[in-house]
């Protein structure tokens, strides 16, 4: 999806906010006008500290461009992470970005039509949901069933076997996902 430029200045984008917000308290201004980087688009920033998750939070669908929704997904992953302690300046020489950029949703209507480490899922019933980047079956080593019972249970509060059911949507997408380390 987006090349090696684009990827480092989304990097740097999501790091200068994270340091800016967490010494004033407020966004930093960037002017962008790359094409790829104003286009509407959902995306995730995940921190990791020392190889351990320290925040993970995105938006599926976006009605603001990518660099923005960066901006904004960077500061949510450093304090609003409600599975978190806010991260303190002192430790962002030990965090790494990573950058889940969304392709759009796809509802599918069989489970056939999932593909385990190239496909994300969000299920959806009632007014419940949850979501899974494509990289947490790698992550995890977990088999599909694994990945989408764990992702009804533990993200959307439905039972693990809830994805069976005809009334619960599940919808793919695919991710360009890169990080700091990646591009050092």
């Amino acid at each position: 999806m987006l090349n090696l430029k684009q990827k480092k200045r989304l990097l740097g984008i999501a790091r200068k906010t994270i340091e800016e917000y967490l010494s004033t308290g407020r966004k930093p201004d960037f002017t962008e006008t790359d094409a790829d980087l104003i286009q509407a688009c959902g995306a995730f920033v995940t921190l990791h500290e020392n190889g351990e998750l320290r925040g993970c939070i995105g938006n599926i669908i976006s009605q603001k461009a990518l660099y923005e929704t960066i901006i904004d997904m960077a500061i949510a992953a450093a304090v609003a992470d409600p599975r978190f302690a806010p991260v303190k300046k002192e430790e962002l020489k030990n965090i790494e970005i990573e950058i889940s950029v969304l392709s759009p949703l796809k509802k599918i209507s069989d489970i056939s039509e999932f593909r385990l480490g190239t496909h994300g899922a969000l299920v959806r019933k009632g007014l419940n949901s949850g979501l899974f980047l494509p990289q947490v079956a790698t992550e995890t080593g977990w088999n599909k069933e694994e990945f989408l019972s764990n992702l009804c249970a533990h993200k959307a509060g439905l039972a693990k076997d809830a994805w069976k059911d005809k009334s619960c949507e599940i919808h793919v997408f695919t991710a360009d996902v890169f990080s700091e380390k990646q591009s050092k």
